[in-house]
């Protein structure tokens, strides 16, 4: 049986939960993640979705009616929009439970520490579909 380990993302980009929303919309709109983890002394301490940072986002940033009040939302720091507490996996974790945790919590990531609470990499619902359908089938 697959685990976590095989295929897990381990170049997870890192935040720290003072750090604004600003460096936050930056990174996600010049990468191709949708997912930040925020950690503090390298233990994660919160998830941080990019429809977590639209939901933040004054929706007048960057047009012609944009106010100091739209501008100030980019000010917020991250450990007031962040999940706290995420719910988090091993990387000897199978997909199958991953992939049960993600639906049974309605949740998009879930960050795969070591056992000492040490962030090793990131696994999405779209690595975990990607792995099924490049499974073998089973022998019948």
């Amino acid at each position: 049986m697959s685990t976590i380990k095989q295929i897990m993302t381990t170049k997870v980009l890192t935040l720290q939960m003072d750090d604004r929303l600003e460096l936050a919309h930056q990174l996600l709109e010049q990468m191709s993640f949708h997912h930040l983890v925020i950690t503090e002394a390298g233990k994660v301490v919160g998830v941080l979705s990019q429809r977590d940072i639209f939901r933040a986002l004054s929706p007048k940033l960057g047009m012609s009616a944009q106010t100091d009040k739209d501008l100030s939302c980019l000010n917020i720091r991250l450990h007031q929009l962040m999940s706290r507490h995420p719910i988090t996996v091993e990387p000897h974790t199978n997909l199958q439970t991953a992939a049960a945790i993600l639906l049974e919590h309605g949740i998009g990531c879930l960050p795969v520490t070591s056992g000492d609470g040490q962030l090793v990499g990131l696994i999405t619902w779209k690595d975990l579909l990607a792995a099924f359908i490049h499974q073998p089938a089973p022998c019948q």
